[in-house]
Parts: structure tokens; C-alpha cells; sequence
């Protein structure tokens, strides 16, 4: 490592941990102190500016004749220049995709063989162009990430402090390439039957040879399914491209959560010679499945529009959650990824919308969500600002989003290309009043990137998106079909969240303190408390840099939303996260609830959002420490496939509302009792049609002191409980944390995987 003016001669050697980053390779070497603790994340940017050198010795591999020797970086943070044995082999500008280079030429015969990385300053790299009058960065700690490829959220965020990292954070391998081999097989389907139990589906195959004749080559197509064989086929090659049809009859379709099996195939292609011996061989998992995004350009009272997920031609309602950053250091992610993914199941979601300011998840995420019937929603990552619209750039995006399409595309449980988040917002955040839709690497080069490797899958420009026709009719809000619901955050039963026509939302959120536990392990012990004129709780808000205040608003915001709710802000500091984690609680409640009962004018709702990826003061609902806050088990309860919801309150009047997301009709009896009395206020029976709702002849008047109704629903398939603030505010919290032991729920620190998740 070295900062620009340090002599070679000088330069200081500590030992690198790969995959890692050059931070935690100082930590271990005692270089710097914990910088998730206090105020310490600032004494990494002066690193900032520095080259990093990794070097080691390996042994040439044994190489049958005819192969090659390919020298893989998954993951390389990011201005990288690879030299092998002294030679420079190539360089690398994207940490967000993976590199490979054909080292065989330049290994030795025998003997050991020296790999050296060196790794440039993506901050001093990032200031050499200079920024176009067109283009526009969130914040001034942004300009300098606009023209380099890294995750957004490095160069600091209102949920990620300001970590510019560098290192090779995912694995670096050495692959023996064989030259008959696959070079891509993409399964798709193309359609389903489900009242036949049929599908069609197309496979796109590509292999390359050193053979110039390709006589008495086949490939056989092989689907099977728990060791069964579902389909087989063969062709004989005429090129080494093709595409075949095939139609398959008593399928099993894949089902998001909630909806049905998730089912899964092995898909096996396999190159044959004449004898019928295998030469290659490539196998993945399918899902038989359609999904289709219908939605509109605006929404209005006159042509009301939609914005609704459609699989195997069945409308799905979405509940799902935003999924950021497992870590600011990203060697660290595939650690923490399984507890998270278990949580996705424990909560019920049938999609997870993976956020652009965050780096693309590798195959282990997808898997589960495949397993598990869990959507995903894909955002291209790109973030909040206007990037270069120039050809270099443009072509490197191309580039990026080529190699992630190729990688991903055969995963069922993707359902959605997003260009960015909030990008066509910056349009006009920017103050430059530029139409979005004029932005070329939304509406040109990623369509277009979709359009020729993974055609079957829809792609949105920007969420949210301004259309042309939103333009054209005034851009104005409550158009949008889809929407990120922020505004004031200020009360959450107040007309910015009532009043919304979007039928979708995509985030939405509130804020929640974490557990004492957590904050004495992110602040010193004499920053623990009071939050008023506290530095390490503005740091942990997120500050990205002592200069910066733009997100010193976000602990005051915290406290305002306790007032909201209890009239007053307590001043011991358990009480304070008790009142804060309960104004979370009731608010992520309150939207989910929300679009539940206007299923389907309303057709889903993406919280905001799951886990920190950091220690930090935010509106996720589990911190860094996995552990828990109220929310989560509110969530947990409310986004039950059968549901009992109380509406808000018509005329004085509240209805109870049992919603049923499953393909059954559903019949049972609820009840409706105060947590104080015991008292039933309202039963009965009813049945709840398949994926539909039922408002209940449970009719109660909204009383007029502070009350906390229990719900319940019980049928054969189970029993559902919920609850319900009602009454005027402001309510006391004690009286509330008495409520709160009448709801039976689970209280620990971290979060224990459901049965049968790995």
C-alpha cells in the first residue's frame, strides 16, 4: 500500500486476507481502530487516496494439451492492473461484475509463479473527468463516483457511511478451460397452461470447439425433477448456436411464497460425439414459470391505471421488503447472507427488491430466492444521481449489465430489470427541469441490453418512473402508478400516506432505534445518551463525513415520530427506544395494512427495509447485530397469507377486514376483544374467497379514549392474530407497554433460521 508521493523502497507490507478489503486487512494488522465503533469510521478516508498492492506466489497447474489456464478476479475494488511474472496481463474498472484473463502463455513451465494486483484510488481516479453541465451528483460527496463503477453506497449514504473500500472482495481462482465447452445455455419459458398442466418453453444453447467439423455432433436436453426425468430430447448440431422449442405436459409449476410450490427442475445440457460419449456438460435449476409487469404510464381518478405482478397469468399481491447492503465492507456479505435470507421466509416475503445503490448479488441469493418462491426485483446499479451520458460510459454500462443479464438470467425467481433507483426523481431534484426520458442509459442502452439477452423479462426504466405521459400531464405525484412513498415522515396515519393513488409501493419506511445492546456497541459509553447534541449518534445517522450535516435531520426525525404517537419524547434512553421502536412497529404496520385491504386497486407494498448493513440509527427492521426490532414481529404477523385487519375508521365506524392470499377460499370464524377488558367486542363467520378479501359484518365504533383491540381469525388451516391501536392520541407509554405484553411475542436479540432454511 501506498499513498502517490511514498518511494517503492518504503513501502509498508502487511498481510491481505482474500476475498477481503483493505480495511480489515489494516484492522487485523492493528493499523487502524474499529471503524464501526464511535467516530472511528472517519480515519479510513485518509486512505482514500492510496494505491494498494497485493501480491503471492502460486504453483502452475498441470494443463492437459489443448487447454487453457484462465485467471479469475469475482470480484475485483476496482481500478486493478494484473501482472503475472512480471507481465501485465490486464486491467479492470467495475468492482460489480467478474474478470477473467488467459494467463497460459505467461506461466512458467515449473516452478512457482508471482500474481501482483495493483489496485488505483478510485477517489483520485473519480476527480480526473470533469463532470458535464447534464450531469449531477446527490450530494458533493457523490461527484467524484459518477464516472467509476462502484457501489454506489460507498461514497456515503443517509444508511451507509462513507467507506470508499478497496480490495479483491470475492474469490480470485485459477480455471482449467477445456476448448469444447459451453459457453452459455439460457432456458426460458415462453408460456403455461395451468388449467393443462402444459408449458412451452426455449432454450438458447452456445458452445464453442477447436473442432472445424462438428459431424456427428448432438445435444441432448435433459429436464428431471427429484431424480426423475421429466423431458429428454436430442438434436444433431448444424453450428454451434441453436434454438429449440420444447413442450412439456404435466408440469409443475414455479409459485412465489404463498401461491403454491416453488417447483424446481434440473436442467441438463449435454454435448455428445458419435459414440454418444459426453464432452460437455452444463446443468442449472429451472423454474417453469411466466411473469409478466402490467402497468401503466399514470394513474388517475378518470383511467385508473395498475401496476400489478402476474404470474403464470394469476395476479400476485406483493408483500416484500428492500434488500441493501450486507455489509459497507462487501467480502464480509457472504458471512451474513443465510441468517438473512431466513429472515425473508420468517416474514413471509414473496419478493425482495435488491436497491441500485448496492453491489449484485451472486448466484447463493438467488438460489434461495428459487428455493423459496421469493421474487426478485433487480435494480441496475445506479443511484440518485445523473451519470455521464457519454459513449465511454454508455458502453460501459453496457458492458456491466451484459455480464450480470448472462449471469443471472436463468434464475426463475427474477422478475424484474430496473434501471436505477430514483434517477428520473434526481431529474428533478438536479433543478435542471431535463425530461428523465431523455436519459440514455435508462431508456437506450440497458433496454436495450435486456431486450437481446433476457427478452422475456420486463423491464421498468427507473423506480420510480417518470413516463413520457407523466411528463406530458405535469409530472405531477399522484399520477405515478408506483412510488416511493418518503415525504414529510411525519405522521404516519397522515394525508401523504392516506391520500396516495399509487397502487404500488416500492419503499416506504419509518424510523426505529435499535436495542440498548446494540448501541453500546456502535457508541463509546459516554455517547450512549442523551441523542440531543450527540456527534456519534449524528455519525451513526448516517454522517458520511464530519462536514457533511444533510442527514442531521434523521435522529431528530426519530424523535418527532415518537411525539407523533406519545405527545412527548421521554427522556430516559430505554424508554426512548421503547417508544421509538413502537412508532416503527405501528407505522410499517399501518402501510402494510393499508395496501392489504385495497388488494386490488392497490397491488403491493416493498418496506423499507429489511437489515442494516452497518451499525447505524435507521428505519430497517433488524440492525447489524441481527437483532430484532418491535417491527419485525409486526411485520410478521401482518403480512400472513390470511390476514384479520381493522379498517380505519368511516363515519365513526370500523370494519374488520380477513385478507386471504392464497389460491383456496378460506372460511373461519374471527373475533375482535379488548386487550384491557377481555371484552368481545365483535365475532362471527365467514369465507374469504381465493386470493381476495372479506369485509366482515365485525362492525365496532371507534371509541373515544385510547384502546387496543386483539384480532384473531381461525379456520382449518390455522389461526392469524393481529391488533389494532384505536381511540384518540396521544396514548401513554406505559399504558402501551401494557398492551404490549398482552401480544405474546417473541423478544431476542438475533434471529434463528425457520425449519428446513440453510
Amino acid at each position: 500500500m501506498t499513498p502517490g508521493d511514498l518511494a517503492a523502497s518504503a513501502w509498508p507490507t502487511i498481510e491481505a486476507t482474500v476475498p477481503g478489503n483493505v480495511e480489515l486487512d489494516l484492522l487485523s494488522a492493528g493499523k487502524i481502530a474499529e471503524p464501526s465503533v464511535g467516530n472511528n469510521v472517519y480515519a479510513l478516508g485518509a486512505y482514500e487516496s492510496y494505491r494498494w498492492w497485493y501480491r503471492r506466489t502460486f504453483s502452475t497447474p498441470s494443463v492437459p494439451a489443448g487447454q487453457r489456464v484462465i485467471l479469475e478476479f469475482a470480484g475485483l475494488d476496482c481500478l486493478g492492473t494484473i501482472f503475472v511474472n512480471g507481465r501485465r496481463i490486464g486491467d479492470t474498472a467495475n468492482m460489480l461484475i467478474g474478470h477473467r484473463f488467459d494467463v497460459t502463455a505467461v506461466l512458467t513451465s515449473q516452478g512457482d509463479n508471482e500474481l501482483d494486483v495493483r489496485i488505483d484510488s478510485a477517489v483520485l481516479a473519480g476527480r480526473v473527468p470533469q463532470p458535464q453541465a447534464g450531469e449531477w451528483a446527490m450530494t458533493p460527496l457523490h461527484w467524484e463516483s459518477l464516472a467509476i463503477r462502484k457501489a454506489p453506497h460507498m461514497y456515503g449514504w443517509d444508511i451507509m457511511p462513507r467507506i470508499v473500500s478497496a480490495g479483491l472482495w470475492r474469490e480470485v481462482s485459477l480455471l482449467i478451460q477445456d476448448p469444447m465447452r459451453w459457453r452459455d445455455v439460457y432456458w426460458a419459458t415462453l408460456a403455461t397452461h395451468p388449467a393443462q398442466h402444459t408449458a412451452t418453453l426455449c432454450v438458447d444453447w452456445d458452445f464453442t470447439t477447436s473442432r472445424c467439423s462438428l459431424s456427428g455432433l448432438r445435444v441432448r436436453l435433459v429436464l428431471s425433477r427429484h431424480g426423475r426425468v421429466a423431458h429428454q430430447s436430442e438434436y444433431p448440431v448444424c453450428g454451434t448456436h441453436d434454438r429449440v422449442q420444447i413442450h412439456l405436459d404435466k408440469v409443475h409449476y414455479w409459485w412465489p411464497r404463498g401461491m403454491g410450490e416453488p417447483a424446481l427442475y434440473e436442467a441438463r445440457a449435454e454435448l455428445l460425439d458419435g459414440s454418444g460419449c459426453v464432452l460437455a456438460t452444463h446443468t442449472t435449476a429451472v423454474g417453469i414459470r411466466t411473469i409478466q409487469l402490467r402497468r401503466t404510464e399514470v394513474t388517475t381518478p378518470q383511467e385508473p391505471g395498475e401496476f400489478l405482478f402476474v404470474v403464470n397469468d394469476q395476479p400476485v399481491f406483493i408483500k416484500g421488503t428492500n434488500w441493501v447492503p450486507l455489509d459497507a465492507l462487501h467480502s464480509r456479505d457472504s458471512q451474513k447472507l443465510a441468517a438473512v435470507l431466513g429472515m425473508l421466509v420468517d416474514l413471509n416475503c414473496n419478493m425482495v427488491r435488491c436497491w441500485g445503490g448496492n453491489v449484485y448479488e451472486d448466484h447463493a441469493f438467488f438460489d434461495f430466492c428459487d428455493r423459496y418462491g421469493i421474487m426478485v426485483w433487480q435494480d441496475f446499479a445506479l443511484a440518485c444521481h445523473i451519470y455521464p451520458q457519454t459513449d465511454e460510459f454508455a458502453e460501459q454500462m453496457r458492458q456491466e449489465a451484459q455480464a450480470v443479464v448472462i449471469k443471472l438470467r436463468n434464475h426463475p425467481s427474477l422478475a424484474l430489470w430496473a434501471g436505477n433507483n430514483e434517477i428520473d426523481e434526481a431529474y428533478r431534484w438536479s433543478g435542471l427541469k431535463l425530461d428523465p426520458n431523455t436519459d440514455r442509459l435508462s431508456r437506450q442502452v440497458l433496454p436495450e441490453v435486456v431486450r437481446r439477452r433476457d427478452p422475456l423479462r420486463a423491464y421498468l426504466p427507473s423506480s420510480p418512473c417518470r413516463s413520457p405521459a407523466l411528463v406530458a400531464a405535469g409530472n405531477h405525484d399522484h399520477l405515478k402508478p408506483e412510488d416511493h412513498l418518503w415525504g414529510p415522515r411525519d405522521d404516519f396515519k397522515g394525508p401523504y400516506y392516506t391520500d396516495s393513488p399509487a397502487h404500488f409501493a416500492s419503499e416506504i419506511g419509518y424510523h426505529g432505534c435499535p436495542e440498548r445492546a446494540s448501541l453500546a456497541q456502535m457508541l463509546d459509553p459516554d455517547h450512549l445518551w442523551p441523542w440531543q447534541d450527540n456527534d456519534q449518534w449524528l455519525t451513526h445517522a448516517v454522517r458520511p463525513a464530519p462536514q457533511f450535516t444533510g442527514y442531521d435531520y434523521r435522529i431528530p426525525l426519530m424523535a418527532k415520530q415518537i411525539e407523533v404517537l406519545f405527545g412527548q419524547v421521554p427522556q430516559e434512553l430505554d424508554d426512548f427506544i421503547l417508544a421509538s421502536q413502537i412508532s416503527q412497529a405501528e407505522a410499517l404496520k399501518f402501510f402494510i395494512e393499508r395496501f392489504r385491504q385495497g388488494k386490488f386497486r392497490r397491488t403491493g407494498i416493498i418496506w423499507w427495509n429489511l437489515r442494516d448493513g452497518w451499525p447505524i440509527i435507521s428505519d430497517a427492521v433488524v440492525d447489524y447485530y441481527n437483532r430484532r426490532k418491535l417491527a419485525y414481529y409486526y411485520i410478521q404477523r401482518v403480512q400472513a397469507d390470511v390476514c384479520p385487519i381493522m379498517s380505519e375508521a368511516v363515519e365513526g365506524r370500523h370494519r374488520l377486514v380477513i385478507v386471504n392470499d392464497t389460491p383456496a377460499a378460506v372460511s373461519g370464524g374471527y373475533q375482535v376483544a379488548d386487550a384491557d377488558s377481555g371484552q368481545v367486542l365483535a365475532e362471527g363467520r365467514c369465507t374469504v374467497d381465493a386470493d381476495g378479501l372479506t369485509r366482515t359484518d365485525g362492525i365496532l365504533s371507534a371509541p373515544t379514549q385510547p384502546a387496543f383491540w386483539l384480532l384473531r381469525w381461525s379456520s382449518a388451516q390455522g389461526t392469524a392474530v393481529n391488533h389494532y391501536l384505536a381511540g384518540p392520541r396521544p396514548y401513554a407509554l406505559s399504558t402501551y407497554t401494557r398492551w404490549l405484553s398482552k401480544l405474546n411475542l417473541p423478544r431476542s436479540e438475533s434471529v434463528a433460521l425457520p425449519q428446513g432454511v440453510s
